[in-house]
């Protein structure tokens, strides 16, 4: 069999900084100590990043984008009932794969430009889907609500799917290295948001959300 090619020292260097920002928050990590733990030196870890605030960047730029992946697929499709649960799933396991971010989000605005209009951002597209999957609910009568009856449940969806990794972190900060915690914070974030849109739809419309919001059978959250 042919050797893989050795990771690149670039990749290393963002890979383990991701697993202790996420493991003991950014805010304790320095730039040196990525470095002892990768044996590297400082002057290897400089070459690829001048500061850990190149790191943080780095960082948040794959996870913007892998949101905007996300984001930008359920724009193309047509949206249905049944896609909400499998999409709220993917968003909230990106998010856990990123958790840093969330977890530290106060102190990381104040000191990364870029992240705070990233996540501005972030959100603003989050509430876009959120919003036409319940107009289009809405325009096929499975969801009764006025105009602003949707901007609110929409908001409301979104508020509860940005915030509810720190919520978890707040009850359950000792369990956060936890694989099980991590599968199950996940589907309790979804069923959190669906519970937010069940009571406006109709019967039909529950038992098709219903239908759709088991968890299928993938690999745990990184």
């Amino acid at each position: 069999m042919p050797r893989k090619p050795p990771r690149r020292t670039r990749e290393r260097i963002l890979e383990r900084a991701l697993q202790r920002f996420n493991e003991l928050g950014e805010p304790n990590v320095t730039a040196s100590a990525l470095g002892d733990d990768l044996g590297i030196s400082p002057g290897n870890l400089y070459y690829h990043f001048p500061n850990k605030e190149a790191i943080v960047t780095a960082l948040f730029a794959d996870f913007e984008a892998g949101i905007g992946r996300l984001l930008d697929e359920t724009a193309r499709v047509e949206v249905r009932l049944e896609d909400a649960a499998p999409f709220l799933r993917l968003l909230f396991e990106a998010i856990w794969r990123h958790r840093f971010v969330y977890r530290d989000t106060n102190d990381l605005l104040s000191r990364h430009r870029a992240l705070e209009t990233g996540l501005q951002a972030i959100v603003a597209r989050k509430t876009e889907a959120a919003t036409l999957l319940c107009r289009i609910l809405a325009e096929s009568g499975a969801l009764k609500a006025d105009a602003d009856e949707l901007d609110a449940l929409a908001t409301n969806m979104v508020v509860v799917a940005t915030g509810w990794l720190p919520f978890e972190y707040i009850g359950n900060a000792r369990r956060f290295g936890d694989p099980a915690f991590q599968a199950e914070s996940v589907e309790r974030g979804v069923r959190q948001v669906l519970a937010l849109l069940r009571p406006w739809l109709d019967e039909t419309g529950r038992r098709r959300l219903d239908g759709s919001s088991a968890p299928t059978s993938r690999g745990e959250p990184a």
